[in-house]
């Protein structure tokens, strides 16, 4: 019987650290259009980008999950107690939802809104058609979501790093590019 490995695979590895930084990237847009003026080619120009970078991390999540589902996951070592591991399959889900909701939810936005939804030259399908009762709807939703990943996100960090510094097991190594 084989041995499981001691960390995820190099596929997991660069798609988890790259998700990070089109997450990042796509905050980033979003908070900086504030500082624009209406209008501006340089607000529309983020918010385009918010929205490419965001079907992008849709894109992306399921080869994501294919990955996780077809590869074993390395074992913390130490075991953590059946709490933490409940714990953390619970943010895992959390951040699966948050990655295929948050894109799922501005598609439909932008499409209630009467917007097409532009990635890298194409524009997606409507999904569904122009309701501005919707679009409301659905930007609070959004709204909600975001300001939950900025926790979703910080707590899943912060986790890693108690492992790492305080619990001192091999929670964050089994993920950290480089070599095992």
């Amino acid at each position: 019987m084989p041995t499981a490995p001691s960390r995820y695979s190099s596929l997991n590895i660069a798609l988890h650290w790259l998700m990070l930084l089109l997450i990042a990237a796509v905050y980033a847009c979003i908070e900086l259009k504030g500082n624009f003026v209406r209008g501006s080619e340089i607000r529309e120009g983020l918010k385009h980008w918010h929205f490419m970078l965001g079907m992008a991390l849709f894109a992306l999540v399921w080869l994501r999950l294919l990955g996780r589902l077809l590869s074993k996951t390395p074992a913390i070592l130490p075991k953590p107690p059946a709490w933490q591991t409940g714990l953390s399959h619970l943010m895992h889900l959390a951040l699966y939802v948050l990655m295929i909701g948050m894109p799922l939810v501005g598609w439909l936005l932008l499409n209630a809104e009467g917007k097409p939804v532009p990635f890298f030259g194409l524009e997606l399908p409507m999904l569904v058609a122009k309701n501005p009762a919707l679009a409301e709807n659905l930007e609070e939703l959004h709204e909600f979501g975001g300001q939950a990943g900025y926790w979703l996100i910080g707590l899943h960090a912060v986790a890693g790093l108690l492992h790492h510094y305080l619990i001192r097991d091999n929670t964050l190594t089994r993920i950290l590019p480089g070599r095992a």
